[in-house]
């Protein structure tokens, strides 16, 4: 027994008599990995910044032989792409006709901005022969909407366009067919905007008034806003531009409302003309076109062609991103701006053949085809 007891102690003795410590293991935290800076938005100065990219052959032809007058194409702030047929060059100005109309929605929006008028007040705050009398209940929003309840008619729109000196008088003097609500695709409602714009504004010249806040800004030295023979200008139809120019109007809406660095329209405004504001008709903002589902109405007849489409549900472009807006004119001219693809796309021109041709889905599809996009 003694002799174990020894040999443990000698073995003991023989070992480290250090107790033994067990180091931790080190937790290294987690470095977030930094999110990439996003490059700084591009405005252009006098021109765009071109980079050329993208297969433009198939687009080309068909817009050339669907009597297009130019193309222009904007990405990431970027000329990626622009063309010219038919006559049309890069800085003639050709009639958009109701692209005008959208041009006047971001005007009532700058002044709502200010605080020179209210979306939802009755129109009549400008328009003294509306007070008392059933128009009385038509907002401002309701002239951007298309849902005025104003009386309309093929008729009335032809003595509008063709047949009245005071384009303004004439619009405001239309009566009243029903409550707000309707939606009817009417270009009198748009022109009462040219009445509520001078007295929200105290600017009696409407036209001075977009150059100040809006083309001059912008920098669209070849657009001209048109007034009619008594010096109204016209807030429905007119305005004459080019593609490059149109390019800026897109770019300004793809930016929530900021050129440069000034926000020229709020983010806000920019929100709601781009929702669609009435259920009768998913397809329309505030004097835009949306690509929102629900109950969609087409203009074909008012776009010039002889045969309207009944409404459908769906979206206005299924093959394009359902952010996607335009404004739209006679004979399908469009701006489109698609914010999830940073892409703004213009094509001016005359009225193609036939309404299946240069459509809101197959031009604007077919720019993001070309970019390779999709």
């Amino acid at each position: 027994m003694a002799v174990a007891v020894v040999l443990l102690a000698l073995a003991g003795c023989s070992s480290d008599p250090r107790p033994t410590i067990t180091a931790p293991t080190a937790t290294l935290a987690a470095v977030p990995t930094p999110s990439p800076t996003p490059p700084p938005v591009v405005f252009p100065g006098e021109q765009w910044d071109r980079a050329d990219r993208g297969d433009w052959a198939s687009l080309d032809g068909e817009l050339a032989s669907t009597a297009s007058t130019c193309v222009a194409v904007v990405q990431d702030g970027e000329l990626v792409h622009d063309a010219y047929f038919n006559g049309g060059s890069e800085r003639a100005p050709v009639r958009t006709y109701s692209i005008t109309k959208s041009l006047t929605s971001l005007l009532v929006g700058m002044a709502s901005d200010r605080g020179e008028l209210s979306l939802d007040d009755t129109a009549a705050t400008q328009v003294p022969q509306w007070r008392g009398t059933p128009a009385s209940a038509v907002t401002v929003r309701d002239l951007l909407a298309m849902t005025s309840g104003r009386a309309w008619s093929e008729a009335t729109d032809r003595q509008l366009i063709r047949g009245s000196s005071d384009q303004t008088a004439y619009a405001v003097g239309l009566g009243q067919a029903g409550a707000p609500g309707e939606w009817v695709y009417d270009n009198s409602a748009p022109q009462v905007l040219e009445r509520v714009l001078a007295g929200a504004t105290g600017e009696s010249s409407v036209v001075n008034l977009a150059q100040r806040d809006l083309l001059g800004p912008l920098g669209m030295r070849d657009t001209v806003w048109p007034t009619d023979a008594t010096g109204h200008a016209t807030t429905y139809s007119g305005v004459e531009s080019t593609c490059l120019d149109l390019a800026r109007i897109g770019y300004l809406v793809l930016n929530q409302g900021t050129w440069d660095d000034q926000q020229l329209v709020s983010t806000d405004y920019v929100k709601q003309l781009s929702t669609p504001s009435s259920d009768r008709n998913a397809a329309y903002g505030l004097l835009w076109w949306t690509n929102a589902e629900g109950r969609v109405v087409e203009v074909l007849r008012q776009a010039g062609f002889t045969q309207d489409k009944a409404p459908y549900r769906g979206r206005l472009a299924p093959d394009v991103p359902a952010d996607a807006i335009w404004a739209f004119g006679y004979g399908n001219q469009y701006v489109a701006v698609v914010p999830s693809l940073d892409l703004v796309a213009v094509r001016l021109g005359r009225r193609p053949a036939t309404s299946d041709q240069v459509t809101f889905d197959s031009f604007t599809s077919g720019v993001i085809e070309a970019l390779g996009s999709r």
